[in-house]
């Protein structure tokens, strides 16, 4: 495992040549460097964080689906990763033009997850997500994607409505380009942010995840 010394500068120029040249020729052409100055830092970031975190880091991959988008521009203009706690539940890291973006939480819902949200929102522990969302909210934005109404079975009273309407419940904090992105600093950075949501990627494993309820029979 390599020490994850930071993201070169090279890994953001990157982004910014693929802004007007993303096409399959140019991609071909510029893979070396994607590999070299992208995915391999982002690699090595997870593995030195996998002890703390979790031992399943994955890397998404840069190709689009624009099957079913008007947009048919082939590669992805970031490059996330992440290591999962529960079904849809994980910490994540991701590089783009931008800069870096660090965050995690619950990021789409499976199976009985909503419900149980809910569940678990509307009871004595909702008191507790209210109390470290509130802690966060201090250094990081929240997206919950809400419905614009109420959900089937609560009332618009509720004294966690706004909680209740969340069909998913993500954190995240972006940093510019900068040069202590490509140092060390980049590390304990995204470590320091991911021990701060901690509390939250908890909460949501235990009272959201996982997709299905264990088998019974087993």
């Amino acid at each position: 495992m390599a020490k994850f010394e930071g993201f070169p500068l090279a890994a953001f120029d990157f982004y910014d040549a693929l802004a007007d040249n993303n096409t399959r020729p140019w991609w071909n052409e510029h893979k070396a460097d994607y590999t070299r100055f992208v995915r391999e830092p982002l690699v090595d970031l997870l593995d030195e964080l996998r002890a703390e975190f979790g031992d399943d880091p994955h890397v998404f991959r840069p190709y689009r689906d624009a099957r079913f988008s008007k947009d048919k521009t082939p590669i992805k203009d970031s490059q996330g990763g992440y290591i999962p706690v529960e079904d849809a539940i994980a910490y994540y890291a991701q590089v783009s033009a931008s800069g870096l973006m660090v965050g995690g939480g619950w990021y789409a819902p499976e199976g009985q997850q909503v419900a149980r949200y809910r569940e678990s929102v509307d009871g004595p522990i909702g008191a507790e997500l209210e109390r470290i969302l509130a802690a966060l909210a201090k250094r990081f934005e929240i997206d919950g994607r809400p419905l614009k109404t109420r959900p089937k079975g609560y009332e618009l009273d509720h004294p966690r409505i706004d909680l209740l309407r969340n069909r998913m419940l993500i954190v995240s904090r972006s940093y510019p380009v900068e040069p202590w992105v490509s140092t060390r600093k980049a590390f304990t950075t995204v470590r320091a942010d991911w021990r701060a949501i901690r509390p939250l990627i908890e909460w949501l494993a235990d009272n959201v995840g996982p997709a299905a309820p264990p088998d019974r029979g087993e």
